[in-house]
């Protein structure tokens, strides 16, 4: 079974909030500056996907060379995404799909969900999972806090 209730409040946040010492996780490992490249695995699309957040996710702090492989599979599922959707653009949400008789003949056919609604919701799920973890959703934006930046003009647009 899973950890029950929320996800722990990182080791930086424990510290700006002043938890109490003994709560502190002082020994947390921090991942190496280092060269960040797309697996070999990832195909032409998702290292498209990859290389226009990497740089700026690297920069920001959020993507490490530790994450390279959660990162990976967050550009694979967006590029199966794209994939998907242009399959329904192209064909539409309601197909002719083939009935067979238990001979295996063909006898007809029957209007149906096209299949490739299958994929782009699959892809569209691990897209949000995986891209929470790096705060590629508003929402999800909204959570992180990242130190050393001057984020008054942000603010100061969203209270004007």
């Amino acid at each position: 079974m899973g950890r029950r209730g929320p996800a722990p409040k990182p080791t930086a946040l424990r510290v700006l909030h002043g938890d109490r010492k003994d709560r502190i996780n002082t020994d947390e490992p921090h991942p190496d500056e280092g060269d960040l490249t797309p697996p070999a695995w990832l195909s032409e699309a998702a290292v498209e996907v990859w290389d226009t957040l990497a740089d700026e996710l690297t920069v920001k702090g959020v993507l490490t060379p530790w994450d390279a492989e959660a990162y990976a599979n967050w550009c694979d599922a967006v590029a199966r995404r794209r994939e998907a959707a242009e399959h329904v653009a192209s064909e539409g949400a309601v197909v002719d799909l083939p009935v067979f008789n238990k001979n295996g003949d063909l006898t007809g056919h029957r209007r149906g969900k096209n299949p490739w609604l299958l994929a782009l919701d699959a892809a569209d799920a691990q897209v949000q999972r995986y891209g929470a973890r790096f705060g590629l959703t508003p929402s999800d934006r909204a959570q992180l806090k990242i130190g050393g930046q001057d984020n008054r003009v942000g603010a100061e647009r969203l209270l004007s």
